[in-house]
Protein backbone atom coordinates (compact mmCIF):
# COMPACT_ATOMS: atom_id res chain seq x y z
CA UNK A 1 0.00 0.00 0.00
CA UNK A 2 1.35 3.88 -1.25
CA UNK A 3 1.77 6.63 1.24
CA UNK A 4 -0.91 8.27 -0.08
CA UNK A 5 -3.35 4.86 0.32
CA UNK A 6 -2.37 5.01 3.77
CA UNK A 7 -3.18 8.42 4.44
CA UNK A 8 -6.15 8.24 2.66
CA UNK A 9 -7.27 4.83 5.00
CA UNK A 10 -5.91 6.88 8.13
CA UNK A 11 -8.22 9.92 7.04
CA UNK A 12 -11.32 7.31 6.56
CA UNK A 13 -11.14 5.80 9.93
CA UNK A 14 -11.03 9.67 11.50
CA UNK A 15 -14.18 10.22 13.76
CA UNK A 16 -14.67 13.71 11.97
CA UNK A 17 -14.56 11.88 9.00
CA UNK A 18 -17.38 9.88 9.45
CA UNK A 19 -19.80 11.94 12.22
CA UNK A 20 -23.46 12.27 10.87
CA UNK A 21 -25.76 14.80 11.89
CA UNK A 22 -27.79 12.95 14.25
CA UNK A 23 -24.59 11.82 16.19
CA UNK A 24 -23.43 15.09 16.17
CA UNK A 25 -26.98 16.79 17.97
CA UNK A 26 -26.66 13.81 20.14
CA UNK A 27 -23.21 14.94 21.54
CA UNK A 28 -24.61 18.39 21.72
CA UNK A 29 -27.35 16.99 23.86
CA UNK A 30 -24.84 15.31 26.23
CA UNK A 31 -23.02 18.09 26.86
CA UNK A 32 -26.10 20.02 27.67
CA UNK A 33 -26.78 17.89 30.21
CA UNK A 34 -23.67 17.73 31.42
CA UNK A 35 -23.57 22.03 31.42
CA UNK A 36 -27.00 21.30 32.91
CA UNK A 37 -25.74 19.03 35.88
CA UNK A 38 -22.29 21.36 36.62
CA UNK A 39 -23.48 24.95 36.10
CA UNK A 40 -27.33 24.73 37.24
CA UNK A 41 -26.27 21.56 39.48
CA UNK A 42 -29.50 19.45 38.41
CA UNK A 43 -28.98 16.60 39.49
CA UNK A 44 -25.16 16.15 38.95
CA UNK A 45 -24.73 12.68 40.32
CA UNK A 46 -27.45 11.82 37.68
CA UNK A 47 -26.90 13.81 34.18
CA UNK A 48 -23.36 13.55 34.55
CA UNK A 49 -23.09 10.38 33.93
CA UNK A 50 -25.75 9.99 31.58
CA UNK A 51 -24.62 12.94 29.08
CA UNK A 52 -21.20 11.13 28.86
CA UNK A 53 -22.76 8.14 28.04
CA UNK A 54 -24.52 9.83 25.48
CA UNK A 55 -21.35 11.03 24.05
CA UNK A 56 -19.63 7.91 24.19
CA UNK A 57 -22.74 6.33 22.54
CA UNK A 58 -22.59 8.52 19.67
CA UNK A 59 -18.81 7.85 18.73
CA UNK A 60 -18.22 6.84 15.29
CA UNK A 61 -17.07 3.21 14.09
CA UNK A 62 -16.76 2.05 17.15
CA UNK A 63 -20.25 0.58 18.84
CA UNK A 64 -19.34 1.74 22.65
CA UNK A 65 -23.37 1.24 23.16
CA UNK A 66 -23.71 -1.86 21.53
CA UNK A 67 -23.84 -5.66 22.88
CA UNK A 68 -19.92 -6.27 22.54
CA UNK A 69 -19.04 -2.64 23.87
CA UNK A 70 -19.07 -1.48 27.39
CA UNK A 71 -21.98 0.76 27.70
CA UNK A 72 -23.63 -2.22 26.22
CA UNK A 73 -22.54 -4.43 28.72
CA UNK A 74 -23.83 -2.31 31.62
CA UNK A 75 -26.81 -1.62 30.01
CA UNK A 76 -27.20 -5.30 29.86
CA UNK A 77 -26.08 -6.17 32.89
CA UNK A 78 -28.17 -4.21 35.34
CA UNK A 79 -31.04 -2.19 33.20
CA UNK A 80 -32.47 -4.84 30.67
CA UNK A 81 -32.88 -7.37 33.94
CA UNK A 82 -33.77 -4.87 36.14
CA UNK A 83 -31.65 -5.27 39.08
CA UNK A 84 -30.05 -1.75 39.03
CA UNK A 85 -33.90 -0.04 39.68
CA UNK A 86 -34.19 -2.14 42.70
CA UNK A 87 -30.40 -1.55 44.62
CA UNK A 88 -30.95 1.71 43.83
CA UNK A 89 -34.37 1.89 45.65
CA UNK A 90 -32.38 -0.08 48.78
CA UNK A 91 -30.37 3.07 48.91
CA UNK A 92 -32.69 5.42 48.82
CA UNK A 93 -34.61 3.56 51.76
CA UNK A 94 -32.02 3.87 53.56
CA UNK A 95 -31.33 7.38 52.79
CA UNK A 96 -35.28 7.78 53.66
CA UNK A 97 -37.05 9.41 57.06
CA UNK A 98 -40.80 8.55 56.90
CA UNK A 99 -40.92 10.80 59.74
CA UNK A 100 -42.55 13.19 58.13
CA UNK A 101 -45.35 10.90 56.43
CA UNK A 102 -46.12 9.19 60.01
CA UNK A 103 -46.13 12.72 61.47
CA UNK A 104 -48.77 14.15 59.31
CA UNK A 105 -49.88 10.96 57.17
CA UNK A 106 -52.90 12.87 55.34
CA UNK A 107 -50.04 14.06 53.37
CA UNK A 108 -49.94 10.37 51.65
CA UNK A 109 -52.69 11.52 49.77
CA UNK A 110 -51.17 14.18 47.83
CA UNK A 111 -48.59 11.99 46.94
CA UNK A 112 -51.32 9.50 45.93
CA UNK A 113 -52.23 12.61 43.78
CA UNK A 114 -49.19 12.84 41.92
CA UNK A 115 -49.70 9.78 40.57
CA UNK A 116 -53.07 10.92 38.64
CA UNK A 117 -50.71 11.96 36.08
CA UNK A 118 -49.44 8.52 35.06
CA UNK A 119 -53.04 7.12 34.82
CA UNK A 120 -54.07 10.84 32.59
CA UNK A 121 -51.05 9.90 30.24
CA UNK A 122 -52.06 6.23 29.14
CA UNK A 123 -55.39 6.91 28.22
CA UNK A 124 -53.88 9.71 26.31
CA UNK A 125 -51.53 8.00 24.62
CA UNK A 126 -54.38 5.57 23.62
CA UNK A 127 -56.52 7.91 22.27
CA UNK A 128 -53.43 9.28 20.34
CA UNK A 129 -52.62 6.13 18.89
CA UNK A 130 -53.16 5.97 14.93
CA UNK A 131 -52.80 9.95 14.64
CA UNK A 132 -50.25 10.73 11.71
CA UNK A 133 -48.92 13.87 12.50
CA UNK A 134 -46.90 15.52 10.13
CA UNK A 135 -42.82 15.20 9.91
CA UNK A 136 -43.60 12.98 13.36
CA UNK A 137 -45.39 9.98 11.97
CA UNK A 138 -47.97 7.70 12.67
CA UNK A 139 -48.51 7.44 16.73
CA UNK A 140 -49.05 3.54 17.29
CA UNK A 141 -48.90 2.47 20.74
CA UNK A 142 -50.21 -0.53 22.63
CA UNK A 143 -51.74 -0.57 25.99
CA UNK A 144 -48.40 -1.57 27.81
CA UNK A 145 -46.60 0.96 25.42
CA UNK A 146 -48.90 3.56 27.45
CA UNK A 147 -48.24 2.10 30.49
CA UNK A 148 -44.78 2.39 30.34
CA UNK A 149 -45.14 5.59 29.02
CA UNK A 150 -47.42 7.02 31.81
CA UNK A 151 -45.43 6.05 34.25
CA UNK A 152 -42.77 8.45 33.33
CA UNK A 153 -45.05 10.93 35.58
CA UNK A 154 -43.86 9.51 38.27
CA UNK A 155 -40.91 11.40 38.66
CA UNK A 156 -39.03 8.02 39.25
CA UNK A 157 -35.96 7.07 36.86
CA UNK A 158 -35.97 3.45 38.54
CA UNK A 159 -39.39 2.79 38.84
CA UNK A 160 -39.67 3.93 35.16
CA UNK A 161 -37.18 2.13 33.86
CA UNK A 162 -38.40 -1.73 35.96
CA UNK A 163 -41.69 -1.12 34.53
CA UNK A 164 -40.85 -0.26 30.94
CA UNK A 165 -38.50 -3.45 30.77
CA UNK A 166 -41.69 -5.36 31.86
CA UNK A 167 -43.87 -3.80 29.49
CA UNK A 168 -42.35 -2.20 26.56
CA UNK A 169 -38.24 -3.32 26.29
CA UNK A 170 -38.31 -1.78 23.29
CA UNK A 171 -39.14 1.83 24.72
CA UNK A 172 -36.99 1.48 27.90
CA UNK A 173 -33.95 3.71 26.65
CA UNK A 174 -36.50 7.05 25.21
CA UNK A 175 -38.20 5.99 28.63
CA UNK A 176 -35.62 5.81 31.02
CA UNK A 177 -33.85 8.97 29.54
CA UNK A 178 -37.15 11.04 29.81
CA UNK A 179 -37.83 10.06 33.30
CA UNK A 180 -34.12 10.91 34.28
CA UNK A 181 -34.23 13.84 32.35
CA UNK A 182 -37.61 15.34 34.07
CA UNK A 183 -36.29 14.53 37.53
CA UNK A 184 -33.26 16.28 36.92
CA UNK A 185 -35.53 19.22 35.42
CA UNK A 186 -37.76 19.76 38.77
CA UNK A 187 -36.74 23.20 39.39
CA UNK A 188 -37.22 24.55 35.92
CA UNK A 189 -40.58 22.71 35.10
CA UNK A 190 -42.54 22.81 38.83
CA UNK A 191 -42.39 26.75 39.94
CA UNK A 192 -44.35 28.34 36.92
CA UNK A 193 -46.71 25.36 37.82
CA UNK A 194 -46.81 25.43 41.06
CA UNK A 195 -46.99 30.21 40.91
CA UNK A 196 -50.43 29.63 38.01
CA UNK A 197 -51.83 27.51 40.36
CA UNK A 198 -51.63 29.47 43.74
CA UNK A 199 -52.00 32.92 45.27
CA UNK A 200 -49.92 34.62 46.91
CA UNK A 201 -51.53 34.51 50.42
CA UNK A 202 -51.75 30.30 49.66
CA UNK A 203 -47.89 30.34 49.21
CA UNK A 204 -47.71 32.38 52.54
CA UNK A 205 -49.14 29.94 54.56
CA UNK A 206 -46.86 28.74 57.45
CA UNK A 207 -47.22 25.25 58.58
CA UNK A 208 -47.13 24.23 62.60
CA UNK A 209 -44.46 22.22 63.33
CA UNK A 210 -44.63 18.37 62.89
CA UNK A 211 -44.87 15.98 65.77
CA UNK A 212 -42.04 13.84 67.05
CA UNK A 213 -42.40 10.40 65.93
CA UNK A 214 -40.92 7.39 67.55
CA UNK A 215 -38.18 5.21 67.20
CA UNK A 216 -41.37 1.68 66.88
CA UNK A 217 -42.93 3.52 64.88
CA UNK A 218 -40.19 3.94 62.20
CA UNK A 219 -39.38 0.47 62.69
CA UNK A 220 -43.30 -0.33 62.38
CA UNK A 221 -44.14 1.29 59.18
CA UNK A 222 -41.65 -0.36 56.94
CA UNK A 223 -42.77 -3.68 58.16
CA UNK A 224 -46.25 -2.46 57.87
CA UNK A 225 -45.58 -0.78 54.26
CA UNK A 226 -44.09 -4.34 52.96
CA UNK A 227 -47.26 -6.87 54.88
CA UNK A 228 -50.17 -4.67 52.78
CA UNK A 229 -47.90 -4.75 49.52
CA UNK A 230 -47.79 -8.40 49.71
CA UNK A 231 -51.12 -9.20 50.52
CA UNK A 232 -53.01 -6.45 48.16
CA UNK A 233 -50.73 -5.76 45.08
CA UNK A 234 -47.60 -8.62 44.95
CA UNK A 235 -46.71 -7.07 41.55
CA UNK A 236 -44.95 -3.94 43.26
CA UNK A 237 -43.24 -6.08 45.85
CA UNK A 238 -39.86 -6.46 44.12
CA UNK A 239 -40.06 -2.21 44.44
CA UNK A 240 -41.67 -1.82 47.48
CA UNK A 241 -40.10 -4.76 49.21
CA UNK A 242 -36.15 -3.02 48.30
CA UNK A 243 -37.59 0.59 49.56
CA UNK A 244 -38.62 -1.29 52.85
CA UNK A 245 -35.42 -3.51 53.57
CA UNK A 246 -33.31 -0.15 52.90
CA UNK A 247 -35.50 1.85 55.44
CA UNK A 248 -36.06 -1.21 58.16
CA UNK A 249 -32.08 -1.52 57.80
CA UNK A 250 -31.40 2.13 58.70
CA UNK A 251 -34.25 3.00 61.50
CA UNK A 252 -33.34 -0.55 63.27
CA UNK A 253 -29.84 1.35 64.65
CA UNK A 254 -28.51 -1.81 65.02
CA UNK A 255 -27.28 -3.18 61.12
CA UNK A 256 -25.24 0.26 60.52
CA UNK A 257 -22.51 -1.01 58.62
CA UNK A 258 -25.55 -2.21 56.41
CA UNK A 259 -27.13 0.84 56.37
CA UNK A 260 -23.95 3.00 54.97
CA UNK A 261 -23.11 0.66 52.84
CA UNK A 262 -26.57 1.10 51.21
CA UNK A 263 -27.13 4.59 51.36
CA UNK A 264 -23.01 5.18 49.93
CA UNK A 265 -21.33 3.31 48.49
CA UNK A 266 -24.24 0.92 47.14
CA UNK A 267 -26.05 3.76 45.68
CA UNK A 268 -23.07 5.95 44.38
CA UNK A 269 -21.63 2.80 42.40
CA UNK A 270 -25.12 1.60 40.64
CA UNK A 271 -25.94 5.50 40.22
CA UNK A 272 -22.58 5.34 38.04
CA UNK A 273 -23.34 2.18 36.38
CA UNK A 274 -26.98 3.48 35.85
CA UNK A 275 -26.63 6.82 34.52
CA UNK A 276 -24.01 5.54 32.00
CA UNK A 277 -26.38 2.57 30.78
CA UNK A 278 -29.54 4.91 30.30
CA UNK A 279 -26.59 7.37 28.46
CA UNK A 280 -25.89 4.56 25.95
CA UNK A 281 -29.65 4.68 25.24
CA UNK A 282 -28.86 8.14 23.49
CA UNK A 283 -27.34 6.70 20.34
CA UNK A 284 -28.62 9.02 17.23
CA UNK A 285 -30.24 5.87 15.49
CA UNK A 286 -32.10 4.88 18.38
CA UNK A 287 -33.33 8.13 20.52
CA UNK A 288 -34.01 10.59 17.54
CA UNK A 289 -37.22 8.94 15.96
CA UNK A 290 -40.88 10.54 16.27
CA UNK A 291 -41.59 7.63 18.07
CA UNK A 292 -39.41 9.20 20.96
CA UNK A 293 -40.45 12.43 20.71
CA UNK A 294 -43.82 11.37 21.13
CA UNK A 295 -43.03 10.32 24.23
CA UNK A 296 -41.01 12.89 25.84
CA UNK A 297 -43.91 14.83 25.06
CA UNK A 298 -46.28 12.57 26.88
CA UNK A 299 -43.53 12.66 29.72
CA UNK A 300 -43.58 16.34 29.75
CA UNK A 301 -47.24 15.78 30.30
CA UNK A 302 -47.36 13.15 32.75
CA UNK A 303 -45.21 14.70 34.67
CA UNK A 304 -46.77 18.48 34.82
CA UNK A 305 -50.60 16.66 35.39
CA UNK A 306 -49.12 15.06 38.46
CA UNK A 307 -47.35 18.11 39.96
CA UNK A 308 -50.86 20.11 39.16
CA UNK A 309 -52.99 17.25 40.74
CA UNK A 310 -51.09 17.63 43.85
CA UNK A 311 -51.45 20.53 43.99
CA UNK A 312 -55.25 21.43 43.36
CA UNK A 313 -55.83 18.86 46.15
CA UNK A 314 -53.72 20.28 48.61
CA UNK A 315 -56.22 23.51 47.47
CA UNK A 316 -59.09 21.15 48.52
CA UNK A 317 -57.85 19.54 51.53
CA UNK A 318 -57.60 23.30 53.08
CA UNK A 319 -61.66 23.51 52.80
CA UNK A 320 -62.13 20.86 55.13
CA UNK A 321 -58.84 20.77 57.25
CA UNK A 322 -59.36 23.00 60.50
CA UNK A 323 -55.17 23.95 60.27
CA UNK A 324 -54.10 24.73 56.80
CA UNK A 325 -51.91 23.07 54.45
CA UNK A 326 -49.85 25.18 52.18
CA UNK A 327 -50.75 24.03 48.77
CA UNK A 328 -47.46 24.02 47.64
CA UNK A 329 -46.30 21.01 49.15
CA UNK A 330 -48.55 19.23 47.12
CA UNK A 331 -45.79 19.85 43.79
CA UNK A 332 -43.67 17.29 46.31
CA UNK A 333 -46.04 14.61 45.40
CA UNK A 334 -44.08 13.48 42.82
CA UNK A 335 -40.78 10.85 43.92
CA UNK A 336 -38.04 12.87 42.95
CA UNK A 337 -36.85 12.92 45.76
CA UNK A 338 -35.70 15.25 47.51
CA UNK A 339 -35.49 17.54 44.48
CA UNK A 340 -39.30 18.25 44.73
CA UNK A 341 -38.96 19.15 48.04
CA UNK A 342 -36.06 21.50 47.99
CA UNK A 343 -37.79 22.94 45.12
CA UNK A 344 -41.25 23.14 47.61
CA UNK A 345 -39.20 24.97 50.18
CA UNK A 346 -37.58 27.22 47.41
CA UNK A 347 -40.43 28.92 46.25
CA UNK A 348 -42.41 28.64 49.67
CA UNK A 349 -39.48 31.11 51.24
CA UNK A 350 -39.72 32.91 47.99
CA UNK A 351 -43.02 34.46 48.75
CA UNK A 352 -42.51 34.33 52.93
CA UNK A 353 -38.88 34.18 54.10
CA UNK A 354 -39.70 33.01 57.18
CA UNK A 355 -41.64 29.60 55.37
CA UNK A 356 -39.66 26.48 56.17
CA UNK A 357 -41.92 23.76 54.19
CA UNK A 358 -38.85 21.42 53.39
CA UNK A 359 -39.77 18.98 56.17
CA UNK A 360 -43.38 19.34 55.33
CA UNK A 361 -42.38 19.18 51.57
CA UNK A 362 -41.03 15.35 52.60
CA UNK A 363 -44.27 13.80 54.08
CA UNK A 364 -45.95 13.74 50.14
CA UNK A 365 -42.32 13.47 48.85
CA UNK A 366 -41.50 10.23 50.35
CA UNK A 367 -45.39 9.01 49.92
CA UNK A 368 -44.88 10.19 46.06
CA UNK A 369 -42.00 7.11 46.26
CA UNK A 370 -44.49 4.43 47.75
CA UNK A 371 -46.93 5.82 45.12
CA UNK A 372 -44.84 5.56 41.83
CA UNK A 373 -44.47 1.99 43.35
CA UNK A 374 -47.77 0.96 43.62
CA UNK A 375 -48.92 2.60 40.32
CA UNK A 376 -46.14 0.59 38.70
CA UNK A 377 -47.69 -2.70 40.32
CA UNK A 378 -51.57 -1.71 39.36
CA UNK A 379 -50.03 -1.39 35.78
CA UNK A 380 -48.08 -4.80 36.04
CA UNK A 381 -50.77 -6.31 37.17
CA UNK A 382 -53.43 -5.11 35.22
CA UNK A 383 -51.96 -4.49 32.16
CA UNK A 384 -51.00 -8.32 30.83
CA UNK A 385 -54.39 -9.35 31.59
CA UNK A 386 -56.28 -6.60 29.66
CA UNK A 387 -53.95 -7.90 27.00
CA UNK A 388 -54.50 -11.47 27.66
CA UNK A 389 -51.17 -12.08 28.66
Amino acid sequence: MSLSQSLLSFVGSMGITNFTWGQVVMILVGLLLIYLAIKKQFEPLLLIPIGLGGILANVPLVQIAGPEGFLGIISHSGIANGIFPLLIFMGVGAMTDFGPLLANPKTALLGAAAQFGIFTTLLGALALSGLNIPFLGEINFSLADAGAIGIIGGADGPTAIYTARKLAPDLLGAIAVSAYSYMALVPIIQPPIMRLLTSKKERAIKMEQLRYVSKLEKILFPLAALGLCILLLPDATPLIGSLMFGNLVKECSVADRLSKTMENSLINIVTIFLGLGVGSKLSADKFLTGETIFILLLGLAAFTVGTATGLLLAKLMNTFSKKPINPLIGAAGVSAVPMAARVVNKVGTETNPQNYLLMHAMGPNVAGVIGSAVAAGVLLSIVPTMMGG
